[in-house]
């Protein structure tokens, strides 16, 4: 049974508490290790600590900084395949999966923004007379919270920026994946990040979440999660003043046209809908095809999909892996009968499945629904799992309206050979982020976020930076 610790101060501590929750192998459904659970006198040690430690971090150069980080990214690839190892038992995710995405991506953060903020520039404005120039600085202690279906990647996309613009952090992972945050801690050790920059304390959300949130010196958080926490989030942060980018949940559109590269459009679909077990805030939920390649669609996507049989996540076969936990798995199967309440037909998939020796574990079958209303709760409400609708459609203004008919808008995906029609698409559905003929190709230096109810601001490349620092502008007359 492994033992988890904080990360306080340079040290890696047990809770102030001594108490522990359970952390669970979704894939057999088994307690495999124990994380703290964490409470006030911990998230208060973590950001005194953090307090302490900011005036020598924020006054330290970019260069120095970015050394720093760069020996942590150097070390995620030195035990990438302790790390995908976790990454595969904690979450559930095939290993393959952990290698080929999480763990790289991981070490890709760091990276990305230790050059990042070697090139991080202000602005100088001339007028009459004089001069202004414009400098950023660090806001002081951070919070960063990070959620489970990409528990390392995640995280290290928030702790990154954060660190290298020459904040301090204060980081929660989630508690139902807290294994490679576990780890980032002992590679923080190593690497030589001075104590206090980074510190990560576990625990529950609605216990040491809501600490956090309302703690006087944390000056900004960064919230990866559902908007359900997210608006709660706000509430909480917003009085105090606090800096907040939220990216939350998406029920987010996939728009075929009959024109598409058809190979390339399924096997990218397939991706979409069912990667890491459909539970990725940018998966294709709603599938809009175009009413003349609708018949032939359905019987392709169908066809491929009743061959994604979840399993094991150690092993190298397994297409699918397991739903992250049982109260998860739970939430997504009674979607699935509330789609059949509501008229759906169910064309794949719609049960669980139970591979053998690990019948204990939480896997669902890639599920695929017709027939549903617009309206309904399969089509508003976000599952975040293998579970997928198909609509048909006759015109493009009907496209975009069924793809905008939600309070969600994080990202969307189109596909068709016709530039201006892709080019008038992107502009008139709402999201965040559009791909068009692609799906989750991602450059580190572009923003990241929502709109409506899928999020407040914007991560990833300079943006991120912006975010975690404070403009001041100076003038001098002559």
């Amino acid at each position: 049974m492994i033992e988890i610790q904080n990360y306080i101060n340079g040290e890696l501590r047990p809770p102030h508490s001594k108490e522990y929750l359970d952390v669970f192998n979704p894939s057999k459904g088994e307690v495999y290790a124990k994380a703290p659970s964490s409470d006030l006198k911990d998230a208060e040690s973590a950001v005194e600590s953090a307090r302490l430690a900011f005036k020598k971090w924020s006054s330290s150069s970019s260069e120095y900084r970015s050394e720093i980080m760069l020996r942590i990214a150097d070390l995620i690839d030195q035990k990438h395949e302790e790390l995908a190892q976790a990454e595969s038992k904690d979450n559930g995710k095939p290993i393959w999966l952990a290698r080929m995405v999480d763990i790289p991506r991981a070490s890709a953060n760091f990276r990305f923004f230790a050059k990042a903020i070697t090139q991080f520039s202000s602005h100088a404005y001339e007028m009459p007379g004089a001069i202004n120039y414009t400098i950023r600085q660090p806001l002081g202690v951070v919070s960063c919270i990070s959620p489970w279906n990409l528990p390392l990647y995640l995280f290290s996309w928030k702790i990154a920026p954060a660190l290298a613009a020459g904040n301090t952090v204060v980081g929660k992972p989630s508690e139902v994946t807290p294994m490679t945050a576990y780890l980032l801690s002992r590679i923080c050790i190593e690497a030589g990040l001075p104590p206090g920059v980074l510190n990560i304390v576990h625990g529950r959300g609605d216990k040491l979440g809501e600490v956090l949130n309302a703690h006087k010196r944390i000056k900004a958080i960064s919230f990866t999660g559902s908007t359900r926490v997210g608006g709660e989030i706000a509430k909480t942060a917003a009085p105090l003043f606090k800096k907040l980018s939220l990216e939350m949940g998406g029920k987010n559109p996939n728009i075929i046209f009959a024109d598409c590269d058809y190979e390339k459009m399924i096997k990218n679909t397939i991706r979409s809908s069912f990667g890491n077990q459909g539970q990725i805030c940018l998966c294709g939920s709603r599938i809009l095809v175009e009413r003349s390649i609708y018949e032939q669609f359905k019987s392709d996507f169908v066809k491929i999909a009743q061959n994604l049989t979840p399993g094991p996540a150690h092993l190298e076969t397994s297409k699918m892996g397991a739903i992250v936990s049982k109260e998860h798995y739970e939430k997504i199967l009674s979607y699935i009968e509330i789609a059949k309440e509501e008229g759906g037909k169910i064309l794949c998939g719609g049960y669980a499945v139970h591979p053998e020796g690990f019948e204990s574990g939480y896997y669902i079958a890639p599920t695929i629904v017709e027939g549903l209303d617009q309206n309904c709760r399969s089509n508003q409400e976000e599952v975040f799992g293998p579970f997928v609708t198909i609509q048909a459609f006759d015109t493009e203004e009907e496209a975009i309206e069924m793809a905008n008919a939600t309070q969600y808008g994080l990202s969307a995906t189109i596909w068709t050979q016709n530039l201006s029609r892709a080019h008038l698409m992107a502009k008139k559905v709402e999201a965040g982020i559009v791909w068009i003929n692609t799906w989750l190709l991602r450059d580190l230096r572009t923003p990241f976020g929502g709109i409506k109810q899928s999020g407040v601001g914007r991560e990833g490349g300079f943006d991120a930076l912006e975010f975690f620092t404070e403009p001041k502008n100076v003038c001098i007359e002559f």
